[in-house]
C-alpha cells in the first residue's frame, strides 16, 4: 500500500486488508508433519530447554558450535520482506552463521515481498520442504500467528525476530529475539525532542504500512512524546508507511513537506531508507530537522556533508542489531538438538551515534557503499562484497 497526503484513507483501507489477510490466515490448512520436523524434532515447543523472556546485551551471543549438534539439519530464514539493504546483510549474516554448523546441510530462503499471504505459504512450503529450523521476520504481525502454531505443531523449531507474531513464546513457538522495541523508540524519541528545544513538530517514519516492528518503535515515540507537551506528532494515526525503501521515502517527506511546511524532527526505524528523506529536505530548499534512525553508512555521512551549512542539523543513532539473527538461529538449533541456550531473547540497545557528542560521532566510511551498516558485524571486506 503507497501513503499519499491523504493518509487517514490509506490508513483505512491498510486496516481493512490486515483483517482480511487474518481472516485468509485463519483458515490456512493444516501442517502435516511429512518430514518437516524430522530427525527426532519434538512436536511443539514445551519441552524446550531454551530459556525463555530474558533482556541482555549484544555480548551475551554465545558461539554457534554449542547448538549444532550431530544430526542434518535443514534451516531456513522466512522473510517477510527481502527488498532493502538491512534484510540483504540479515540473510548475509545468517548464512554464514548456519554454515559454521557442518551438520546443516540446507540453508532455504524466502521473500515474502510484503505479502502477507505469500508470507503464510512460504512457511507452508518450507514446512513442506522439511525445515527443521524456521527464523521468520514477521512483517504481518498476528496474521502469521496461526500458521506459526501449525508449524510448530508438525515439529518445526520456529523463531520469529524483529518482526513478532503475538503469540506465546516456548508454546506456539521456540522464542521470540529482538531489541527492547518500545525502548528503541522512546530513547531515539527522546534525544531527538531534546534537540529540538522540546518543541515544534515532530514525524515518525515506518515501513511496509501495517507490520508489526513500526507500530512498536511507534508506541515508544508516543510515550516519549506524551511526556513533552510542546511536540506536536504530525502522524497521530500511526507511522508513516514508506516500504524501507530510499526512494518512497524520499516521495513520502516530500509529501509530508508540502502538506505540513515546517518539520523539527523526525525519528525513523531504518537509517538506510531515511537518506531519501534527507534528500527530500535537500530538493524542497527546507532546513534539515534533527533525525534520529539506526545506523547506515550514508545517513552517517550525509551529515557530514549539510553539517557546516546547517549546523542545527544533528543525528544520532542506535544499532540497526542485524547480529540478532544469530540468536534466532542459536535458540532454533538448542530446540532441534533438545540443547540448552539461555542467550537474551531481548536486547537492550544504546545509542552509538551523536552528532552533538564527540565520543560518539558518526562513522562515515566513503571506501564502502551506501548501504553498508557498520554495526552489523560483516567485516569491511564482507560488506564490500555483498554490494559489489
Amino acid at each position: 500500500m503507497r501513503f499519499t497526503s491523504t493518509r487517514r484513507a490509506a490508513a483505512a483501507v491498510a486496516a481493512t486488508a490486515a483483517i482480511l489477510l487474518l481472516a485468509t490466515a485463519c483458515s490456512t490448512g493444516s501442517l502435516s508433519g511429512s518430514g518437516s520436523g524430522g530427525d527426532g524434532a519434538s512436536s511443539g515447543s514445551s519441552d524446550s530447554k531454551v530459556t525463555v523472556g530474558t533482556v541482555g546485551t549484544e555480548s551475551e551471543i554465545q558461539d554457534i558450535s554449542k547448538f549444532c549438534g550431530d544430526k542434518p539439519l535443514t534451516v531456513a530464514l522466512a522473510d517477510g520482506f527481502g527488498g532493502n539493504s538491512w534484510r540483504k546483510i540479515t540473510r548475509a549474516i545468517f548464512e554464514k552463521e548456519a554454515a559454521k554448523c557442518k551438520n546443516i546441510k540446507k540453508i532455504l530462503y524466502t521473500d515474502a515481498q510484503g505479502d502477507t499471504q505469500k508470507a503464510i505459504s512460504d512457511i507452508n512450503s518450507l514446512v513442506a520442504q522439511g525445515a527443521n529450523v524456521i527464523v521468520t521476520f514477521v512483517d504481518g504481525g498476528e496474521a502469521l500467528l496461526p500458521t506459526i502454531k501449525k508449524a510448530t505443531e508438525a515439529g518445526v523449531k520456529v523463531v520469529p525476530f524483529v518482526g513478532s507474531p503475538g503469540g506465546t513464546p516456548g508454546k506456539d513457538y521456540v522464542d521470540f529475539v529482538s531489541e527492547d522495541i518500545k525502548t528503541y523508540g522512546k530513547n531515539l524519541a527522546d534525544w531527538t525532542i531534546s534537540k529540538m528545544g522540546d518543541k515544534g513538530n515532530l514525524v515518525m517514519l515506518g515501513g511496509i504500512a501495517g507490520n508489526s516492528y513500526s507500530q512498536a518503535v511507534y508506541d515508544g515515540v508516543m510515550q516519549s512524546v506524551k511526556a513533552h507537551p510542546g511536540i506536536k506528532l504530525l502522524n497521530t494515526d500511526g507511522p508513516v508507511a514508506t516500504d524501507w525503501e530510499p526512494g518512497k521515502t524520499q516521495q513520502v517527506v516530500a509529501g509530508l513537506i508540502t502538506k505540513y511546511g515546517n518539520i523539527d524532527g523526525i525519528v525513523a526505524d531504518y537509517g538506510g531508507g531515511s537518506v531519501g528523506g534527507v534528500r527530500a529536505f535537500e530538493a524542497a530548499g527546507k532546513p534539515l530537522p534533527v533525525w534520529s534512525a539506526n545506523d547506515s553508512n550514508e545517513f552517517a555521512c550525509l551529515w557530514y556533508q549539510y553539517k557546516d551549512a546547517q549546523p542545527t542539523y544533528q543525528i544520532a543513532t542506535e544499532s540497526s542489531r542485524n547480529w540478532v539473527v544469530e540468536a534466532a538461529l542459536h535458540k532454533g538449533l538448542a530446540a532441534a538438538n533438545n540443547l540448552p541456550n539461555n542467550e537474551p531473547s531481548t536486547y537492550d540497545l544504546q545509542i552509538i551515534e551523536d552528532s552533538t557528542d564527540s565520543s560518539k560521532m558518526p562513522k562515515c566510511e566513503k571506501d564502502l557503499p551506501a548501504d553498508a551498516i557498520l554495526s552489523s558485524g560483516l567485516t569491511v571486506d564482507e560488506l564490500k562484497k555483498l554490494f559489489q
